[in-house]
């Protein structure tokens, strides 16, 4: 197994989001990687320039950060060409680690644009380093910048941040800082791609809460009466928790419910929709280790929720009238 560090730098419309193509709002013109083994230790690099199709013009912000030009991309490698080296160097047994998530977003995403989305099977279990570095250093809801992070760990900067290798490398010195009981115990899940069938919805228990990731729904409604989307399983036993309040939208892709376990006491359950890649939607729904006040505090939610529904109501009705 290795560990593949990776950094993605991409370009979008220098006319004006108006003009952008709504498939590829950002296209990658660079990839930078480092591979490191088991005891976390480098065992080699990989890098490419990335010769733009869709915008082959530089946004000017995308000029400043990462200090390219166009002639530079010019000579960079069709992104077919590029990708299938990547994941070839990455080899099939890569654990993706990445700074944040939206690196591996922009991948499938363009690997689905030019139709090469089978080159990476998802969803993906990867590893988000800067919130590893989080749940290390500081506390599980901070997100920092990666020059924070080197900085905080006095890290040598022996290259300008914003370009694919040196943010690559960089990430892969933080992981390598972080304890390996914390590395798995907090573990990421992508999906841009959901789970295509039943037997591949995907169950994750961690400290303190789980999470299921269904398979894909015609409708909303059909996700929400499905059997498996409602169930409620204390996170830590396993055991069916009795609902104390039913699921209820908080809004249009937003549910939450509260149950209690016998053996663990109040857990509490959110569910989110989400669209699915083939017109359909998907549920990612999370049960938390919950305490009396916090479930008292959804409670309130809720009725607060209904009465400003049902003031609604009774003003259309009375429009009507």
């Amino acid at each position: 197994m290795d560990y593949i560090v990776f950094d993605l730098e991409w370009n979008q419309c220098p006319y004006g989001k108006e003009h952008e193509v709504a498939r590829l709002p950002f296209e990658i013109i660079e990839i930078g990687a480092v591979k490191l083994n088991d005891a976390l230790e480098e065992t080699g690099s990989f890098h490419t320039l990335v010769a733009p199709k869709v915008y082959r013009s530089l946004h000017y912000r995308t000029r400043e950060i990462v200090h390219l030009t166009t002639k530079d991309l010019k000579a960079g490698k069709p992104f077919e060409e590029a990708v299938r080296a990547f994941f070839a160097w990455a080899g099939p047994e890569a654990v993706f680690c990445t700074w944040g998530t939206t690196d591996l977003t922009e991948l499938q995403r363009n690997l689905d644009f030019y139709g090469l989305l089978h080159l990476f099977q998802g969803p993906c279990r990867f590893l988000n380093v800067q919130k590893l570095f989080a749940v290390q250093y500081e506390n599980t809801k901070s997100r920092r910048s990666l020059e924070y992070a080197v900085d905080f760990l006095k890290l040598e900067k022996s290259a300008d941040f914003h370009r694919a290798y040196a943010d690559a490398k960089y990430t892969g010195m933080i992981l390598s800082s972080i304890d390996p009981s914390v590395i798995w115990a907090c573990d990421s899940i992508d999906t841009y791609q959901n789970p295509t069938a039943k037997e591949n919805e995907i169950h994750a228990v961690y400290n303190g809460y789980s999470k299921y990731i269904s398979r894909s729904f015609p409708t909303k409604e059909e996700a929400m009466s499905d059997k498996e989307v409602r169930s409620t399983y204390c996170c830590i036993c396993g055991r069916e928790a009795k609902k104390l309040l039913r699921w209820f939208s908080a809004s249009t892709r937003g549910y939450y419910c509260v149950a209690e376990c016998p053996e663990h006491g109040y857990i509490k359950g959110k569910i989110r929709i989400m669209h699915a890649r083939d017109g359909g939607v998907f549920v990612i729904k999370t049960i938390k280790v919950s305490y009396p006040e916090e479930a008292e505090a959804i409670r309130q939610k809720q009725e607060t929720l209904r009465m400003k529904r049902k003031k609604a109501r009774h003003k259309v009705s009375t429009k009507r009238k």
